[in-house]
């Protein structure tokens, strides 16, 4: 049996009968009706927030089983489904009963994300949406979006006394005990104010979260501190307006490894108060925050007076509108999608590189001429002890940042890649050596042009392993990110609601330009972000003898020639000119990969003030 959904707006090749006279297409949102639960919490606020959808109409629906979702299904019609997903609350949700439906399949999956977004796997979905924008997208199947921090206008002033605030369930691990302590450690006057709720799922008769409040009444010693604890479960409003009214909320979990972002984080940044966490799993995604919000690094105190400022740039990410786009946006490329994978987990690695063309996704970089020992690390950049500082090398008279990047410039930048050892042993190590003279290049020059500019904005793009990008962040240097990795392609970036175009000083992409399709779109949408006097420094593969047809790496979609970028790259970068007249002669390519003989060339090119 297969039971048709079909959407207003049929796409080509659909039967015309299918077509309904509601020109926005039609997205079920299934979620699960135990209400009580921060999964059914999470589903809630995202209908709320894709409501607002000027693309598709996003309808919401809470299904117990099985017949219940055909009887959705059959109402609704969709275009595609996704699934608010895990399997302790959708326990119904089998491979055979939702297949029946000839749609995409979504999961947004909560649990086991890390996974799901390194590895392809459509025993379930389709597809999957993992909401945790720290993860790395291998699998060319996932989508991630950042998290949804819910509007909110804090009207309540800041309490006299200090208050510091805390909610969830009464589980293992949650910390409120530590809280109580370390507030007792730190203040002689101050509240406490707990909010621990029962849980549908886990903790029904709401023993566990009893028993826990019971606990923390009883550690309570000093005078001049005072409790208030309920255990009502809050509405949404409710529950902002409890966080709302205190001095500081406080996270205190325990690790919970492999556990993905919890939504406490969610609803205190929406009422802009400052927030102490521990180093939990569950809290990597704002792991990032500066100054610290830990509790590992800071006081309470020193947490509550360092203020917001270090949550505004998670706030301005993760709002409403930017996550509406995200969804818009992925479930636009499912659509469009000529056919649905199907691929089983034993041959997703063939499946790879299949997929991801297929689904229109620029190859990640960084994937390129690494060392065969394995799969680059992922491990968080900590600053080495002594990273000091890097000054750029004297360039000889008439020496040209147009040029290419042969043995004279090993040797000219040498001190650079010295520095960048120094700074990232490890992942330089992971690199094919006599490539390094690209990233060697890349942190000289942007070093050199920051070193004229007071706090430059700086854009990476292809910045996943990129070591000239995590040189130049580990010298101090602010430098914004984007790899299709770690967040965006430069496509997607370039159409976000918040990115600023005409608004960068500098704008590198380091052995990127090669892996790109449409290299036209991508240089014109590089000149379009950079400000007037905005710099773009890039390199590429270059073999002036190639000819279209001639054998490449299987990552890259050409080598370039002089030709090439004088006649086609550089007359799309718009009010921009080369810094110099280039140098780009090699009659003798200097390196090997992949059987193939090619050198390495730089493009930097100027805006117009």
């Amino acid at each position: 049996m297969s039971i048709p959904a079909h959407a207003p707006g049929a796409r080509p090749g659909e039967p015309a009968g299918l077509r309904q006279p509601d020109p926005r297409r039609k997205i079920l949102l299934v979620s699960h009706k135990q209400r009580r639960c921060g999964v059914h919490e999470y589903g809630l606020n995202i209908s709320k927030a894709l409501s607002g959808s000027k693309a598709f109409a996003y309808i919401y629906a809470e299904c117990a089983d099985r017949d219940e979702f055909y009887e959705t299904v059959a109402r609704v019609q969709p275009a595609a489904i996704l699934y608010n997903y895990t399997f302790v609350t959708l326990p119904w949700v089998r491979r055979r009963i939702i297949r029946k439906i000839d749609v995409p399949h979504i999961g947004i999956i909560h649990e086991g994300a890390r996974h799901a977004a390194e590895v392809p796997n459509t025993e379930l979905f389709h597809f999957v949406i993992v909401p945790d924008p720290s993860l790395l997208l291998h699998n060319p199947l996932a989508f991630k979006t950042g998290r949804l921090v819910p509007p909110y206008i804090n009207r309540f002033p800041i309490p006299e006394v200090p208050t510091i605030g805390s909610f969830g369930f009464g589980l293992e691990g949650k910390g409120f005990d530590e809280l109580i302590l370390k507030v007792q450690e730190e203040f002689d006057q101050a509240v406490i104010r707990l909010h621990i709720a029962f849980n549908d799922i886990v903790d029904p008769d709401g023993a566990k979260a009893v028993e826990t409040g019971h606990r923390c009444r009883s550690l309570v010693h000093k005078p001049g501190i005072t409790i208030q604890l309920s255990h009502d479960f809050l509405t949404h409003d409710q529950l902002l307006d409890f966080l709302a009214q205190n001095s500081l909320n406080a996270f205190l979990y325990a690790k919970f490894e492999g556990r993905g972002p919890s939504s406490v984080i969610d609803y205190a940044l929406a009422v802009q108060r400052p927030i102490a966490i521990t180093r939990s799993t569950m809290f990597h995604h704002i792991l990032g925050a500066t100054p610290s919000i830990c509790v590992e690094d800071a006081s309470l105190r020193q947490i509550m007076d360092n203020g917001i400022n270090p949550l505004l740039s998670f706030i301005q990410d993760w709002s409403e509108s930017l996550f509406v786009w995200d969804y818009d946006r992925i479930v636009e490329r499912v659509l469009g999608t000529q056919k649905l994978p199907e691929i089983r987990p034993s041959a997703a690695r063939r499946a790879v590189r299949r997929i991801r063309s297929r689904l229109g996704l620029m190859p990640a970089a960084g994937d390129k001429r690494m060392k065969a020992s394995g799969e680059p690390a992922t491990d968080a950049v900590r600053v080495p002890a002594g990273a000091g500082s890097y000054d750029p090398i004297v360039l000889p008279p008439g020496a040209a940042l147009n040029r290419i990047l042969d043995d004279e410039a090993r040797l000219l930048y040498a001190p650079a890649l010295q520095k960048l050892f120094e700074l990232a042993p490890g992942a330089m190590a992971r690199k094919m050596p006599r490539a390094n003279v690209q990233q060697a290049f890349v942190l000289d020059t942007v070093a050199r042009l920051a070193s004229g500019l007071n706090a430059p904005m700086i854009l990476a793009v292809g910045a996943y392993e990129d070591t000239a990008s995590l040189g130049l962040r580990l010298l101090g240097h602010r430098i914004q990110e984007i790899d299709p990795v770690l967040n965006y392609d430069l496509d997607m970036f370039f159409h976000k609601p918040t990115t600023n175009k005409g608004s960068y000083d500098i704008i590198f992409a380091t052995s990127v330009l090669e892996h790109v399709e449409d290299d036209g779109l991508f240089i014109s949408q590089i000149a379009s972000l950079l400000a007037p006097g905005g710099t773009a420094v890039l390199t590429c593969d270059f073999r002036d003898q190639y000819k279209p047809g001639d054998r490449i790496p299987q990552e890259d979609f050409r080598f370039y020639t002089r030709n090439d970028l004088m006649q086609r790259i550089i007359p799309v970068a718009v009010d921009c000119a080369l810094v110099d007249p280039p140098h780009w002669e090699c009659p003798s390519p200097d390196f090997e990969y992949a059987g193939c003989h090619y050198t390495f060339a730089t493009l930097v090119f100027r805006k117009a003030t």
